[in-house]
């Protein structure tokens, strides 16, 4: 049986929920040394490092000439697609548009009848890097990672989105990217993968220009890095491996539920499909119905590794208890598929995305839907929220006083800082005060 599916009050079953509960790793750190030297020599030498790298592991065509997209090959992009996928990439662009421009914070003041003014100001950062993975030598293009984070940073107000992104092995790059990109504005386009592309972004080269936010998934090279670079700009997450957890009960059916788990086991041998049910007669059907599945997917072996290694089946008493359980993993997505589950959103405190209904696969939130498809992992959904404007954005506090306000307050700060012992913050009160 690919998994088996246990009580959640079995020995068994706790067990599980344990492993569940503790599922946070820290960032694999093995290739640190790896990573320091290449964004080391990156900082030191620049586009060089980028070329040699890029001809070691990417592409032998790449050269210092071609290291950044031309606008020739921007323009014939758009020859190599096909309307179809222009009709998809219109749709999914407008609706991830128009779900993140209600993000948009405001900036805000507040006054007194003292003269006082306090208030935020919400201003973009200048610069955004993109990085997108080069998708199994460009033969299956991210073009969802291009949307979900360059459209939030354009609606911020970035001025700057710069891509990064490992050519194939003919040093181009893949149309399909390219046109995306176009698409929502970013042309600004280099041929740099892996942690020399992070270095780039993060120090600038004589090409690559030094961004405030780098964004994107990678593998663990790419998530080293960022790790590394990470305060000295700003990144979007360091994400594990990516997880669904379907609630489900009698209404469910049993191949929907199963496609969904497979949809996210296909990602990676550490993807983490679970179910926890009330129906034990559906848990029951869920291996079979797996097995069935399995046989038609072309990423088949990294699916059923991942089943084996870490799905998880679990029969809860009632609803209530399997909402607790999926408070306390956190999980990146949460599928409530069950009767009415908008009665039971209320519920629900901790999960990256929530999907409601036996209508809405997590497929709709990869692509189409709107919402943000980069979403916190590991249980981090406790206190993470989903990539968004915000990611893009920064707070500036404004303070006005005027000369009676200052009087007004000055006992009090004078106060405060003698506490701390800080003369000269109390000092600087008090000459206004004298003169």
């Amino acid at each position: 049986m690919i998994i088996q599916p246990v009580t959640t009050k079995s020995e068994q079953g706790q067990t599980v929920i344990s492993r569940l509960l503790n599922r946070f790793e820290s960032p694999d750190t093995s290739c640190q040394d790896t990573v320091k030297e290449i964004l080391d020599r990156v900082r030191r030498e620049g586009d060089a490092v980028l070329v040699e790298y890029g001809q070691k592991f990417d592409s032998p065509e790449l050269t210092l000439e071609n290291l950044q997209v031309s606008a020739a090959e921007m323009k014939e992009a758009y020859e190599k697609v096909d309307d179809e996928f222009m009709a998809s990439l219109t749709k999914a662009i407008e609706r991830v548009q128009s779900f993140h421009e209600r993000e948009m914070e405001d900036s805000w003041m507040q006054t007194r009848e003292d003269g006082t003014i306090v208030g935020r100001l919400v201003r973009p950062v200048d610069s955004a890097g993109l990085y997108v993975p080069g998708g199994q030598g460009g033969l299956t293009p991210l073009v969802s990672s291009v949307l979900m984070n360059g459209i939030p940073a354009g609606i911020a107000g970035v001025n700057q989105r710069v891509m990064v992104t490992p050519p194939a092995k003919d040093g181009g790059v893949n149309p399909y990217l390219l046109v995306a990109a176009q698409e929502i504005g970013i042309t600004e386009i280099f041929k740099a993968g892996s942690a020399w592309a992070i270095g780039a972004l993060a120090y600038g080269t004589q090409s690559v220009p030094k961004v405030d936010v780098i964004v994107g998934p990678g593998n663990r090279f790419v998530t080293e890095a960022k790790r590394l670079v990470s305060g000295m700009v700003r990144i979007d997450m360091i994400a594990g491996p990516s997880e669904v957890l379907i609630v489900a009960d009698s209404s469910a059916p049993a191949s929907y539920i199963a496609a969904d788990m497979l949809a996210q086991a296909e990602h990676d041998p550490m993807a983490l499909a679970m179910v926890v049910t009330t129906d034990p007669d559906l848990a029951d059907k869920l291996p079979p119905e797996l097995e069935k599945q399995l046989s038609d997917l072309s990423r088949k072996e990294i699916a059923e590794k991942s089943l084996k290694d870490r799905g998880v089946i679990l029969v809860a008493q009632d609803i209530e208890e399997a909402l607790e359980l999926a408070n306390a993993i956190a999980v990146e997505h949460l599928e409530l598929m069950i009767e009415d589950p908008w009665s039971k959103v209320p519920m629900v405190r901790h999960a990256g995305a929530i999907f409601l209904g036996q209508h809405t696969p997590e497929a709709a939130g990869d692509y189409i839907a709107g919402p943000n498809h980069v979403l916190p992992t590991m249980g981090t959904a406790k206190f993470a929220s989903a990539l968004g404007v915000e990611t893009f954005l920064k707070k500036s506090s404004i303070i006005s006083y005027s000369e009676q306000a200052l009087k007004n307050d000055a006992e009090d700060i004078m106060r405060l800082a003698g506490l701390e012992a800080l003369t000269a913050h109390a000092g600087s009160v008090r000459r206004r005060l004298e003169s």
